[in-house]
């Protein structure tokens, strides 16, 4: 378009070049009649080199030129003649041409200029918005960047347009500007010699007349080209409106994810050394298995590189948004992109992911890329077969050793062998939703859990960078395979859908619980008691992957207990978790047993204190009685005939046997 332009306004030059031209020659005839022979001898010679002039869009216009060429010749017979009136000559001749000149060149360079700072406008608020920062806190510079990017954007268009409209009508003005002063010009000659030659005015009347029709038959033609064009430049305002905003509402926009062909503008990153880096705004475009970008004023785009069998992957990069890196093939090349919008930002990432399949070479490649995306759809329901669907996904699980699997594996029930005979129902829930991202709401640690913590801390306390995945509910918690199908279908989910944005925690295992820690805040995201993480397993494969299953009360329907899969990304260190985790329940089972024996002794330790001291006081009651006796029979030897040891005996008695009835008591008073 502005290579275009740039021929545009080299005809408008040109043009304003030659109508000076002419008219410097024409004021020449009006000021001064004694120049008048000179003047118009000038005047002819520049109507004869018309045809020598270099117009990019009209140089070959032979009527034009065939024209000029007949007013040349007649110029050339009257330049021997007198000057006219100037007044004649200032309102048939000068006039026009002055008009042209001082209102419709002039017209041309304001807008001229008025396009080149609307572009340098929006250009600069282009590099302020792809500079916004990601946090919140900026939301109020956002909004007024954001408006001055639609504000910019609208005035640049709106200026373009009427531009565009403006040298487009220069192409019917040129034609009246030279044409129409010189009708009027050799009108006002026959009016003022009153030219009664009849060889001039049989030569000039019929020719005049015609140039006069075609002058007027421009201007209608001009006249109707302004008012469609005034139409178009209404509703394209209107229809444009939308696209003022640089991220335009996706419900009224939505992402194509099928395109196997795309351009636009896009910011690509240049480091400028070890940490620094600078962002150069250009526009790319994909040209079959090539990624091309053009800088401005150039005629044709470059190679950026080969994107067949590429990959392409969102990043965040320092503090700008809708970043993604498209990476070669073999790994050594490799570039970092911004899009302006998350439309944008979502269709080349799948654009190119597309070409990357080499969809483009088909016959319909929207067609076959949308049948693609389809059978990457179908991949998450169920199969008929649990052992079909992974023969592919796992080619070497018969040929791992016992000894590795557990290794990496883990669970507190017992595993089966052979899933061979399981259906998909029988692992994962059929209706099961899948969570990308933490739902539960984050908070601090309690007191009491931060002391148990840090109590268990002293014996296991390991620290991980995790990223979440996905979780999803399993109706299985008895294998490793429950694990890895709950992988596969999370992995084919967030490829058809397209989310690639992960949440990066710290996952602390101790012997009471696992965490996952915010790492900016220090802020418990979730947090899984020990007891209840019944399975754990890493990917055959992938070591970067693993998850746990996670035995819960309270399902979707009723208050029965549920399983829940948690599937994360480690640097490389899945193996090593799960084995931290095997050690912290390791450890939590021989301090449970610990916790058991000490307390089985201590009720031991109880039982005997309270025989110990039944005991005691069975001694003393033995003691108390043999005082009593030992006191009575003194008593006795004391006071041989009184009544009142027998009394005392009675009384010492009749506490045992209160029982007894009328005729035990006087037994028992005669035995006395």
């Amino acid at each position: 378009t502005r290579s275009l332009l740039g021929v545009f306004e080299e005809d408008a030059a040109a043009i304003s070049n030659y109508v000076n031209q002419l008219f410097q020659a024409m004021h020449r005839v009006y000021d001064a009649q004694n120049e008048l022979s000179a003047a118009t001898h000038l005047t002819s010679k520049l109507l004869k080199e018309y045809e020598k002039q270099h117009f990019p869009l009209g140089g070959d216009d032979e009527v034009m030129n065939s024209t000029l060429q007949q007013f040349a010749k007649v110029i050339d017979e009257l330049s021997s003649c007198h000057a006219v009136l100037s007044t004649q000559l200032a309102d048939a001749m000068m006039f026009p041409i002055t008009q042209f000149k001082e209102r419709d060149l002039k017209e041309i360079l304001t807008l001229k200029e008025v396009f080149q700072i609307a572009s340098n406008d929006h250009d600069a608020a282009i590099i302020r918005y792809s500079r916004l920062s990601k946090r919140r806190e900026n939301e109020k510079i956002k909004a007024e960047v954001t408006e001055d990017v639609y504000t910019s954007r609208k005035k640049q268009h709106q200026t373009m347009m009427h531009y565009f409209c403006a040298l487009n009508t220069l192409q019917y003005k040129k034609k009246i500007a030279v044409l129409e002063p010189l009708l009027g010009y050799m009108q006002a000659q026959i009016s003022f010699f009153k030219m009664g030659s009849e060889n001039l005015t049989e030569q000039l009347e019929e020719f005049l007349t015609n140039i006069g029709t075609s002058v007027q038959n421009v201007r209608r033609e001009m006249e109707c080209e302004i008012e469609n064009m005034q139409q178009t430049i209404e509703d394209l305002e209107v229809a444009s409106d939308p696209l003022y905003l640089p991220d335009p509402d996706p419900a009224k926009f939505p992402v194509h994810r099928n395109l196997t062909r795309k351009a636009g503008y896009l910011n690509a990153r240049n480091k400028t050394g070890l940490v620094s880096s600078s962002w150069e705004r250009q526009f790319y475009f994909t040209q079959g298995g090539n990624l091309m970008s053009q800088a401005r004023g150039d005629v044709a785009g470059g190679l950026v590189m080969d994107i067949d069998n590429c990959s392409v992957m969102a990043v965040d990069c320092e503090d700008r948004r809708y970043c993604f890196q498209i990476t070669s093939f073999d790994g050594k090349k490799s570039s970092i992109l911004q899009a302006e919008s998350k439309k944008d930002y979502e269709e080349w990432i799948c654009t190119i992911n597309n070409i990357s399949k080499q969809i483009y070479l088909s016959e319909n490649p929207e067609e076959i890329a949308a049948r693609v995306n389809q059978s990457a759809l179908e991949a998450v329901t169920p199969s008929p077969s649990f052992q079909q669907r992974h023969e592919s996904m796992r080619p070497t699980v018969q040929s791992r050793s016992p000894a590795a699997r557990t290794s990496s594996t883990g669970s507190l029930g017992s595993e089966s062998a052979v899933l061979s005979a399981l259906s998909l129902d029988s692992l994962v829930a059929p209706d099961t939703p899948i969570q990308f991202d933490i739902i539960s709401p984050v908070s601090e640690d309690l007191p009491g859990q931060a002391k148990s913590s840090g109590q268990s801390g002293s014996i296991l306390h390991q620290l991980f960078i995790v990223r979440f995945l996905g979780s999803m509910e399993v109706k299985s918690d008895e294998s490793p395979d429950v694990v890895y199908e709950t992988m596969r279908q999370i992995l084919a989910a967030r490829a058809i859908h397209n989310i690639f944005r992960m949440t990066e925690s710290h996952l602390l295992v101790t012997c009471d619980c696992l965490k996952l820690i915010d790492p900016q805040t220090q802020v418990t995201r979730l947090r899984f008691p020990l007891p209840s993480v019944v399975l754990y397993a890493t990917h055959q494969e992938n070591k970067r992957l693993f998850g746990f299953v996670l035995r819960t009360s309270g399902g979707r329907a009723d208050s029965r207990q549920t399983s829940i899969c948690y599937i994360f990304e480690s640097n490389n260190e899945g193996e090593k978790i799960c084995d931290s985790v095997g050690l912290a329940k390791q450890i939590a089972f021989h301090a449970e047993l610990d916790r058991k024996a000490s307390e089985k002794q201590k009720e031991m330790e109880r039982v005997k204190e309270k025989q110990q001291k039944e005991l005691t006081k069975q001694k003393q009651i033995e003691k108390d009685l043999e005082e009593q006796s030992r006191l009575i029979a003194a008593s006795n030897r004391s006071n041989p005939s009184s009544g009142e040891g027998q009394f005392v005996v009675l009384s010492s008695s009749q506490s045992e046997d209160s029982d007894l009835g009328e005729d035990g008591k006087k037994k028992r008073e005669s035995e006395t």
